[in-house]
Parts: structure tokens; sequence; C-alpha cells
């Protein structure tokens, strides 16, 4: 993995590059146990029970109100040392998923339990936008299509590393409300250890390049900071069109997943031998997805530095569309294992390109409210697929003609994407 000459060993000789990476991997480690504890609970548990409204439901309660509010979020991100923000983030996780797990062991339903849950995924938005607004301090331009490869790909094994530990030791604490509180705050750790390490930077080093002496700011400055990082993004065309083309990706991946999770939990539930049903079975879908994660970190700057970051995004669209069409339409386990691999190379490889794209033409006064931005659109467009989708698939989750339409969209945002570059 090279860009201009730089490979990830020269980027690990970088000290503070290091200590961002270690802050990213400790922080999303946190978030696969704390998602896998989550999803156990709501999916999973046989003292519950969720039909497709229900999940959608949840996703909805628990990611939407943040993105709403996420490019509000920037403008303090571009104010505030983004170190700090950092360092509290995760101190205040490790508080709040403590609380997630006390309401499960007590088996609280309904609004409280939501709302603790959408507290604990708006800050880890906030931490993801400040360590990608904070990338470009720890590199130079030249290495950022690698740096990105390495930082997000390896964050994102390391969630699915995290659901992994967290599958392992339910084996231990059992599926019942008392094994997922324990999975949920056995999340805190990872979340102070990040914490920890983040403190060794000095509180400017991660920018903004102009700090702000004071972080308060009237409603209307907030309002015109958000609106001016969306102007910002929006006159870059390469920015524009990158956005636009990971928030139709974000469409696509949201109808996959819940027909996915209805699929493990109500057809596949019965299959058994190397591709089981159930949590198990999800749990190798989302490994497939991280070697397809692994697989887009080791081509991915190769492909860039061939054809560019436009090209590499088309053929990843335009390729990866009709790929999970052909294997979906199987309807099997073991396909489903390979659509996972396919999604995860291609997510991760359209992701690398946008955010560099982001961090080469946005610049750093505007870069926390534009990755702010960026977190909306990413989140509004998955929970608008979740909702659309529960709507339209039964509770088996079998539905080709919703299979035909993701593989026609993915074709549609690729061709889309390339007429922005060009305009």
């Amino acid at each position: 993995m090279a860009v201009a000459g730089t490979t990830v060993r020269g980027l690990l000789t970088r000290g503070d590059f290091r200590r961002l990476l270690g802050t990213r991997l400790l922080s999303q480690f946190g978030d696969g146990v704390f998602q896998a504890a989550l999803a156990g609970t709501v999916l999973f548990n046989p003292q519950r029970a969720a039909d497709p409204v229900d999940v959608a439901a949840g996703f909805a309660i628990l990611l939407l109100p943040y993105s709403l509010v996420g490019p509000f979020a920037g403008v303090w991100l571009d104010r505030w040392s983004r170190r700090q923000v950092l360092l509290r983030a995760n101190v205040l996780r490790a508080g709040l998923v403590a609380v997630v797990a006390a309401l499960v062991l007590g088996g609280v339903q309904g609004p409280a339990f939501y709302a603790a849950g959408l507290l604990v995924f708006s800050v880890n938005r906030f931490v993801l936008a400040a360590l990608s607004a904070g990338l470009p301090h720890t590199t130079d331009e030249a290495s950022l299509v690698s740096a990105n490869a390495l930082s997000t790909t390896s964050g994102a094994v390391a969630t699915v590393a995290g659901g992994g530990a967290a599958l392992a030791l339910l084996q231990v604490t059992g599926s019942d409300d008392a094994g997922y509180a324990s999975l949920a705050l056995a999340a805190a750790l990872p979340y102070l250890a990040a914490a920890g390490v983040v403190a060794g930077f000095t509180r400017a080093h991660l920018g903004p390049d102009h700090m702000a002496r004071s972080a308060r700011l009237s409603p209307s400055q907030v309002v015109g900071g958000m609106a001016a990082g969306a102007r910002h993004a929006w006159q870059h065309r390469p920015a524009a069109a990158a956005l636009t083309a990971i928030s139709l990706h974000r469409v696509w991946f949201g109808l996959l997943t819940l027909m996915a999770l209805l699929l493990y939990r109500n057809t596949f539930d019965g299959a058994a031998g190397p591709f089981p049903g159930g949590l198990v079975g999800l749990g190798e879908v989302v490994a497939a997805g991280a070697v397809g994660t692994l697989t887009a970190a080791a081509v991915t700057p190769a492909a860039v530095r061939r054809l560019g970051k436009e090209r590499w995004i088309f053929l990843l669209l335009a390729a990866g569309g009709p790929a999970q069409l052909g294997l979906g339409l199987l309807l099997e386990p073991a396909a489903a294992v390979a659509a996972g691999f396919l999604l995860g190379l291609l997510g991760q490889g359209v992701k690398i390109c946008v955010d560099t794209t982001l961090q080469e033409s946005i610049d750093d006064d505007h870069r926390g409210r534009v990755f702010s931005v960026y977190d909306t659109l990413f989140n509004v467009g998955y929970v608008a697929a979740l909702v659309a989708g529960a709507f339209v698939l039964p509770a088996s989750g079998v539905s080709r003609p919703l299979l035909v339409l993701v593989g026609v969209g993915y074709v549609a945002t690729a061709v889309l994407h390339a007429r922005m570059v060009r305009r």
C-alpha cells in the first residue's frame, strides 16, 4: 500500500500517526462490543421480539436525531481542540454504556432504553468525525490515501474484532438480559483506554488551525456555521460528487442490512454446518465484510494511482451492484457471506476515496463542519432505507424485487457520480 512513495511502514514511523491510529482502534473496538450487545438485545434475545418495523424504528430512534443535529456539532469541531473532544467523548461514552448496561439488566425497553442508546451513538459519530478531521495533522497530503486506507480500514476491522470478542464472551455470559448487559458494560474498557492514548497529544496537535479562544456561540452563529460548511462542500465539485456517491451507497447498504438481519433471524435460523443462521451466522457475514474491507485497503491505493479516485469509485459501484444482485438472488447463507465480502470491499473502497477527497479539497477551518455534514448524510440515507425497507420487506427478509432495485441503484449511482465529476 503506497502513494507517492509512502508505505504503511513509513506512515507508522510517525509517532503522532500511531497515537491517533491507536485511539481509533481502541475506540472502534469498543464500538464493536457495544453494537453486538445492542444487536443481540434487540434482535436475538429470546426475552424480547422484534418485527421489521421494530428493527427500523430502533435504528431510526438511535441514529436519526443525531443525524439532524450533527452539522451543528461540526461548528464546534472547528473551534474546539479535537484532542479534547476525543478525550472527553471517550470518557463520556464509558459512563453512558454503563447506563445502557443497567437498563438492559433491568429489562427496560421503550423510550428510556432507546434514549440511552441514542446518547452513545451521538457521541460515537462525534468521535469519528473528529478522528477524520484530525488525520491530516498526522501525515502529509501526498500520503492521505494510504493514511485513510490504513486508518479507516483498520478501524472497521477493529469494530468487527470487537463484535467477535463480544460473541466469544457471550458463550460465557449467556444470551439473556444479564448476558447482554455484561457485554454492553465491557465496551467501557476500550473507551477508557482510547481516552488514555489520545491524552498523549498536546491540546493543539490535531487542530483546528485557528482555534477559538471561546467555545460560546449564539444560535444564529451555529446555524450560520452549519450552512457555511454545507455550502463550502457543495461549491467544491469533487467534494459534492463524493458526498453524493457515499450517501446513495448508504441507501442501498441500508436495504441490504435490513434484509440480512431478517434473513438470519427468520429464514436462515434453522441452517447448520459451516454457514449457520442466527447471530453466529450474521457474525460470519460481518467477518466476511471485514475481509472485504482489508482487501479494499490493500488494493485501493494502487488502484487510485492507476485510475484516479473518481474512476475507482465508478468501477466499484458499477461492478458491485450487479454482483450483489447475483449473489442475493441465491438466498443462501453461503451466498450471503460472499455478498458480505463484496459489500465490504465496495463500501470501504468508496469510503477511502471520499474521505481523502474531502481532506484534500476542504480547508482545515471548514473540515470539522464538512465531516459532520458527511456523517449526517451517511446516517440519514441509511436510516431512510431501513424505514422504507421495513414497510416493503416481509418478516422473512426474502424480496427479489428489492434486490433488483439495489443492483440497478448502484449502477445509477456510479453514472451520477461520473457525470457530477465531469460537469
